[in-house]
């Protein structure tokens, strides 16, 4: 899978996920200056119209050794300098194991590999951290206040 692909992948899951929430994707935006002083452009822009909320989705997928690693330091530090809720999105085998620890250890990455259901999935029991679609899914949640994503069938507590 080519990073293109991995974007179109992600743009197709949130939008079945997601999108009879009334959320609105956009690719490809320009959305300010870089950290490097260059007109930025984003890979995915959620929008909620209702609620003007937005989130900023980088997509970075890597099956193979090679210079994607170069490249999530930079991606980090420039979503850190957007004034947009932002996360990056990753996905496959190829990033090293010192990339791979910054990408699970950032608050502003996510794994996402949907199956091709392109419905939600939770974090297999005893399975790594890089499983499904949930880390993905709780940035939703948590950046446009669906808690109903977070607590799922869990009925309130009572005294």
């Amino acid at each position: 899978m080519t990073g293109n692909e991995y974007k179109k992948l992600i743009a197709r899951y949130l939008l079945t996920a997601y999108g009879d929430r009334g959320v609105r994707l956009y690719e490809e935006v320009p959305l300010g200056t870089s950290i490097i002083g260059k007109q930025r452009r984003v890979d995915l822009l959620v929008l909620e119209p209702a609620t003007a909320r937005a989130l900023v989705v980088e997509c970075k997928y890597q099956d193979s050794s090679g210079t994607a690693d170069e490249k999530i330091p930079y991606a980090l530090d420039d979503l850190k300098s957007l004034r947009v809720p932002s996360v990056v999105a990753y996905a496959g085998q190829g990033f090293s194991e010192g990339v791979l620890h910054l990408l699970q250890s950032s608050s502003l990455a996510a794994y996402c590999l949907p199956d091709p259901t392109l419905t939600s999935q939770a974090r297999r029991a005893g399975g790594s951290l890089d499983s499904g679609t949930w880390q993905l899914d709780h940035v939703m949640a948590v950046t446009f206040q669906w808690w109903d994503v977070i607590v799922g069938e869990r009925a309130p507590l009572s005294v």
